[in-house]
Formats: C-alpha cells, sequence, structure tokens
C-alpha cells in the first residue's frame, strides 16, 4: 500500500464528496433492497443482481466505482451468512445502513498518473498530488480518502512479488509486550513505553474543552473539531512511527522471534487500563512484525500466553503471580528476576519447542505448545 497526499482544489473536493455522498446513496439502497427482496422471496441476490440493479443510474461518478460499492454490499451480506452458521461467532453484525462515506474506490481503471505531480481521476480532474515515491510492482486499486481532519490522500494498492530472501543474523528472541515496558526481550533488554496519550493528554483536554464550548453549527465549532481531529492524527502517527522504526530495528537483528498470542479484545474488559492498552496497540505492532519477519527472510512464532508469567523459566515450577508484583522469586529453585523478563524467557523457549512438537511430536508441557501455521514465516499459538 502506497499512501500519497493529494489536493484537490474546491470544484474538485465538491465533485469528490458529492461522489461520496452517491456512494453512500448506492449502498442504502442496494442494502434496503437485498432486505426487501429476502423477505419476499427468501432470496438472496447476487453481484449481478446489484450491478443490473444500478445500470443507466448515478452516471455522475465512475461506473466501476458503483461496482466496487456493490461488491461491498455483496461481501458486507456473505459474511454476515457465514458468521450465522459459524456457531462459535457471538456476534452475527448484520449490515447496516451507512450515515456517512469518506472513501471512493477506483478497482481497475479510472485513474493515472500524468507525473509525479498530477493524478487523473474520472470523474474528477487532474488532482494535484505529492508522489514522494514511485510505486512499486502492478497498480491494482486507487482510493481517494478524506481523514477527520480535512486532509485528502490516494492510496495506491500494488501487486509485488517479494522475492526470497535469507536472514543475515541466526539470533532468536522472545518478546514480552507490556505496559510499564512497552517490550521486553529475552536478552534483557527493556524497551521504554513513549506513552503517547500519557503525553498528548493535556492538549487533547484543552483542546476538547474548546470544542465543547462552541455553539453548534458555527464556523468556530468547526475550526475547532478540526483542530482536535489533528492533534489526535498527530497523536497516531507518533505511534504508527515508533512502531515501524521499533519492528523493523528487531526484524533486522533477529531471524526468530516470538511473541505471545493476546486476546487484545478481552484484555480491553479492563477499563482501569484500557485506554494504556490502545495506546500500546499491540496488536498492530505484532502484524507490523509478522510482515517484515518475512520479507527479510525471518521467522515469526505466537505462542499461548498461558502461564508464561507465573512459570519460572529455569525450573519450570508454576509460581502464584499477581499484576501487582513486579520480581518473579521462584520458591523452589531461589531464581529472581523481573516478571517479565522471565516471561520474555519462557515465550522464547516455547516458541523454540514449537517447530518440535509439530515434526517429532513432543510432550513438554503441551498446555503452550499448541500451534497452528497461519501463513508463511509465522506460526501461530491456540
Amino acid at each position: 500500500m502506497y499512501r500519497f497526499r493529494i489536493y484537490p482544489s474546491q470544484k474538485q473536493k465538491l465533485r469528490i464528496i458529492n461522489s461520496f455522498k452517491i456512494c453512500k446513496a448506492i449502498y442504502n439502497e442496494l442494502l434496503e433492497t437485498s432486505i426487501k427482496t429476502y423477505k419476499e422471496s427468501g432470496k438472496t441476490l447476487r453481484k449481478f443482481d446489484y450491478n443490473k440493479h444500478l445500470t443507466g443510474k448515478y452516471l455522475e461518478i465512475y461506473s466501476q466505482s458503483k461496482q466496487n460499492v456493490s461488491d461491498r454490499v455483496h461481501k458486507a451480506f456473505s459474511n454476515f451468512f457465514r458468521r450465522v452458521k459459524d456457531k462459535s461467532c457471538k456476534k452475527k453484525g448484520f449490515p447496516r445502513f451507512k450515515s456517512r462515506v469518506n472513501s471512493i474506490t477506483y478497482p481497475q481503471s479510472g485513474f493515472k498518473l500524468l507525473s509525479d505531480k498530477r493524478l487523473k481521476l474520472s470523474k474528477i480532474g487532474n488532482v494535484p498530488i505529492v508522489l514522494h515515491r514511485v510505486p512499486k510492482g502492478k497498480i491494482k486499486t486507487l482510493t481517494i480518502k478524506q481523514n477527520t481532519a480535512g486532509q485528502w490522500f490516494a492510496t495506491f494498492a500494488c501487486e509485488v512479488k517479494i522475492p526470497e530472501v535469507k536472514h543475515t543474523s541466526s539470533e532468536k528472541v522472545g518478546l514480552d509486550v507490556g505496559l510499564e515496558s512497552y517490550a521486553v526481550l529475552s536478552n534483557g533488554k527493556f524497551i521504554d513505553n513513549p506513552r503517547h496519550i500519557l503525553k498528548a493528554e493535556k492538549v487533547l483536554k484543552r483542546l476538547q474543552r474548546r470544542l465543547s464550548r462552541k455553539k453548534k453549527g458555527s464556523v468556530n465549532r468547526r475550526k475547532a473539531k478540526f483542530r482536535l481531529a489533528k492533534q489526535h492524527i498527530k497523536v497516531a502517527n507518533q505511534r504508527i512511527d515508533f512502531m515501524h522504526k521499533l519492528s523493523h530495528k528487531l526484524t533486522q537483528s533477529y531471524s526468530f522471534i516470538a511473541v505471545e498470542d493476546l486476546n487484545i479484545k478481552s484484555m480491553l474488559g479492563n477499563h482501569w487500563l484500557a485506554k494504556s492498552i490502545s495506546d500500546a496497540s499491540w496488536n498492530s505492532f505484532v502484524q507490523m512484525l509478522s510482515y517484515k519477519a518475512v520479507t527479510c527472510g525471518g521467522q515469526l512464532v505466537k505462542v499461548n500466553p498461558r502461564n508464561t508469567s507465573k512459570t519460572c523459566s529455569k525450573c519450570g515450577k508454576i509460581v502464584d503471580m499477581p499484576l501487582s508484583k513486579r520480581t518473579f522469586h521462584c520458591p523452589n529453585c531461589g531464581f529472581v528476576c523481573h516478571r517479565d523478563l522471565n516471561a520474555s524467557i519462557n515465550i522464547l523457549k516455547v516458541g523454540q519447542d514449537l517447530p518440535k512438537l509439530n515434526a517429532c511430536e513432543d510432550t513438554v508441557r503441551p498446555s503452550l505448545l499448541k500451534a497452528r501455521v497461519v501463513e508463511a514465516g509465522t506460526i501461530c499459538g491456540n
């Protein structure tokens, strides 16, 4: 994915915003038609039926952009029926009507890069673009999007062949993510938690108070809303920048990385820690590690987090460890270290045993050694 800033003129902005409104109308109309058809006949519409329904309508936007909206409706219903059949899925998630749409997609054509400063869009015009790097591979789709701060972006989805490479290092490491330290490595390195939301909280609160005092519907309120949105985007960019740099450094330094397969959604149920966990973005960080490990010839392993903090990394005895207890002390062998360091060592041991479990059927702590391959170069523990 390649994302670039675009600077449409006022007329072009109106055309794009009008395209957003049309996409919303198409989505809601197709959704309503699907519901009505199912109630009357008990049958679901196909993607072909959606496209046929749109023939001769909404000529203000590009034809394939209309088909992309119908494809989204079709996928929404397909995913809903899949979840209905899946008994383990508690929330079925019936497709909802959209109140607003902030993006439009050109699936195959309708766009062209005229130069590093101009992007031609069908039904929109030649839009100024800052092409700070040339997209690699074959461009498959283009999405025009506006964020909450009113900034415009063009995102290219490209198909790229990733060559097979061999990692230059043979080092292995276990990684335990946390809140006191963002990550603790099994070799004893501690990575500080930047706590971006905490550092920006004072500014965010002040901007939020200013927004709440403005009269609804006024120009000043809209300006205050954009200022607050820009500050939130700044915090998000700082977080993403930190995770990209850290994941790049780790995947370049270690050919084998073992991490916990955490259930972040259930952890957010703790309202005392939910804001800090959301700010840490562990799931996004692990995703970055995953694809970067594969592209540089490494391997990422996700292990079952059960008892990784409670098990002594030296003798294997399980010790009761409440969250408030930060130092691990084993009453059996006398081993003492930081609880997160002990956990990272256990994560590395379990991760190294996962391939042996699949090949030789080892039985060392089977509760921790259940795994499945989720993608090339990545193994996930259940």
